[in-house]
């Protein structure tokens, strides 16, 4: 009795030890690709365009960040480097404006690895002195 139970033990925890490995090449470079956007490597396009007149209303390009603002109903907020300065945006979308977003360059990520972004500069403070 306790070597079946021993073997439902294992072949549950294999069961539950693989399922994360099942993720598609396309999966594993679409995170890259979102990860290296949001370091600032890749160069976008976000076009706002008022979907009754067909008329564009912004355009940003440039090695930007994109995502929805947090405490702000269909809010875009959009954060772009310029050298080594930064501008933040946020655009406020509404029934007949819509939001696009490309990718301007292709970029050379891998299928295989997973990106891990390691910051010591977030994790130790910086104390101006005097």
């Amino acid at each position: 009795m306790r070597k079946i139970l021993l073997y439902i033990a294992v072949a549950a925890l294999c069961v539950v030890s693989f399922t994360g490995c099942t993720e598609s090449d396309a999966d594993v470079a679409s995170r890259n690709l979102s990860k290296a956007a949001e370091q600032f490597e890749i160069p976008r396009r976000i076009v706002f365009i008022n979907a009754i007149t067909d008329k564009y209303l912004l355009e940003i390009q440039g090695f930007c960040s994109i995502e929805t603002a947090g405490g702000l109903k269909g809010a875009v907020e959009v954060t772009c480097k310029d050298g080594n300065t930064f501008k933040k945006h946020f655009l406020v979308r509404s029934d007949n404006v819509t939001v696009v977003s490309e990718q301007v360059e292709g970029a050379n990520v891998s299928t295989k690895h997973y990106r891990v972004i390691f910051k010591p500069e977030t994790i130790v403070p910086n104390f101006d002195r005097p």
